[in-house]
Parts: C-alpha cells; structure tokens; sequence
C-alpha cells in the first residue's frame, strides 16, 4: 500500500478531504500528516470563523483516531536543511521523507518541483488526478464514496447541490467532468 503525505491544502476543503479519506478507508492508501499540517488546517478554518475552527478541531481529533499511525513526528532539525521554493513548506517535505511516503498530494504544485523530490524517491501529486485515477480503476468502490460526500454535502448547505460545479469549487474540475454530473 503506498504512503501518501497530505499537504494540509488537500485535507482542508471538506469536499476534498472527504473524498480522498473515503479512498483512504478502502485501503488504496496509507495517509500520512504531521502535527503543523494539521494546525495549517486548523489555521485555514479559524480563519473562515468561530464555527469552522470547531468543526475542524473536532475532524482533527476523529482523523488522529481513525488512523493513529498516520502522523508523523517531526522537529525543525529534520527538515531546516531542505530547500523548496517556499521556505515555508519545506516541513512538507520532510514529513513526507521521514514518513516513507512515496507520493505527496498537494495542490501548491509549484511549491514541489519534481526533481527535488525524486531525489527522496516521492512522487508529487494533484488531488484531482488522484482522485480521477482511482474512479477510473476502481468505479464501483469509487461510487459510494462520492455519493456519501454529495449527500452530506447537501445536508451541510441546506441545499441540493449539483455534483459537477461542487467538485469544479473544491479544485477537482477533471474529476467532476469524468463523472459527469450536474
């Protein structure tokens, strides 16, 4: 099973987190975060409000249950050698090496330039053809996934969205379109 580290911009919208935790649970992977990604999540829903913060503690605590070998310890030592276009990610990185992932989801795709991280044997990802590549091998486990994000996330909006236009929102444009809803 590969391991593949989550950039905190993948668990954090809900419409992308949901889905790539629902492939998740099939075991297609193992995923992988450390203790900042997960605050960089609380960070990005503190910021949207009060209520979205709490929503996100809580999804933070059930994530940490649900997969307690998921997370991977990291001190500043361990990756303040690394270089990446923005300082700042360079965490990323190196919870992606000292977690053995052979794939790092992002959406910064820019941020993680290819050949830096073929030197630790990762292989960068977008969360959209992530996604599209496991609901095109894998249709019927795939479905129920996304028909379980769909209604919820038409519970959460009080309204019964179109598939298509939520997943093109969310940053998942190619995969709304193999599916061709809404």
């Amino acid at each position: 099973m590969n391991r593949v580290l989550l950039d905190a911009c993948v668990l954090y919208p809900s419409i992308t987190r949901s889905l790539l935790l629902g492939v998740a649970q099939t075991g297609y992977f193992m995923p992988l975060w450390s203790d900042r990604i997960l605050s960089e999540w609380q960070h990005a829903a503190n910021r949207r409000g009060v209520e979205n913060g709490q929503t996100a503690e809580t999804e933070i605590l059930l994530l940490r249950a649900a997969w307690p070998k998921a997370s991977i310890s990291l001190e500043q030592a361990e990756y303040a050698d690394l270089a990446l276009p923005d300082k700042q990610d360079t965490h990323v990185l190196g919870a992606a090496i000292k977690g053995q992932a052979q794939e790092l989801l992002t959406a910064n795709l820019k941020d993680f330039p290819t050949r830096t991280l073929a030197r630790y044997g990762i292989i960068r990802r977008d969360p959209d053809g992530f996604l599209l590549e496991f609901a095109l091998s894998s249709p019927e486990i795939f479905r129920p996934i996304i028909e379980q994000m769909l209604k919820t996330a038409r519970e959460m909006h009080g309204s019964d969205l179109a598939l298509r236009p939520l997943l093109r929102k969310a940053g998942l444009p190619r995969l709304g379109k193999f599916l061709g809803a809404g």
